[in-house]
């Protein structure tokens, strides 16, 4: 099935953030909103469970993070997660419970719900990452086009002007992204679907789906 709502992509149940959600279709939607909800949240997050270390940045008690972390707020990281070595997190970002920072990584204006692991060497920017995605060693999001015109998300009977410059991927719940793809601004994952390593990915990929090469998708049986 092919769908880029939120609705048809995740479970509002597994992040913190769900509230940014409300009222909204298409989860590009709530990007320019992070920012300043972040700030909100944070401050009603219960002291008991949450540090504030630094300006609007609210670290989970139980969460693991390496003191050679760059941590810039606004940002939540959420209870066990974990910021590895050298990850870089430059704002608006929310790590969810038991996500998985890893070394040399870089997040910038995102949301990874619960469980999400971007491990090694990835650049997530602008993008959500849904339940349990996991992108596998130097995947990348890029987030801007190269003539910097307005992103659009395009599919199997799917054009919808986004009015962003700034756009990344959309990953949906359970989505296995291989070593070393390019998600390419615009870029909608449905929920349970695969890419295959050093994959070049644009537009729609439908849920359930094994992306092979932009010619060849197969549905998981």
């Amino acid at each position: 099935m092919v769908s880029v709502k939120i609705s048809d992509l995740y479970d509002l149940k597994e992040t913190i953030g769900a509230a940014l959600f409300q009222g909204a279709e298409y989860p590009w939607e709530v990007l320019p909103g992070i920012h300043d909800f972040i700030i909100e949240l944070g401050k009603s997050l219960p002291k008991e469970l949450y540090e504030e270390r630094g300006e609007y940045i609210w670290i989970a008690r139980n969460a693991k993070v390496a003191p050679t972390a760059c941590l810039n707020g606004p940002l939540i990281v959420d209870e066990e997660a974990e910021i590895r070595h050298c990850a870089f997190v430059r704002g608006s970002a929310i790590v969810g419970k038991g996500a998985v920072v890893g070394n040399s990584t870089e997040l910038k204006n995102v949301i990874l719900f619960n469980k999400v692991q971007v491990p090694h060497y990835n650049y997530v920017g602008d993008s959500v990452l849904g339940f349990k995605s996991h992108m596998g060693a130097g995947s990348i999001t890029s987030n801007v086009k190269s003539d910097k015109t307005l992103v659009m998300v395009q599919g199997e009977g799917i054009r919808i002007e986004t009015g962003l410059k700034k756009m990344g991927a959309m990953l949906g719940d359970n989505v296995e992204v291989g070593c070393n793809s390019v998600l390419n601004p615009g870029t909608v994952i449905g929920r349970n679907s695969n890419i295959y390593p050093t994959s070049m990915v644009r537009g729609v990929i439908p849920s359930d789906s094994i992306y092979k090469t932009r010619t060849e998708i197969a549905e998981k049986q």
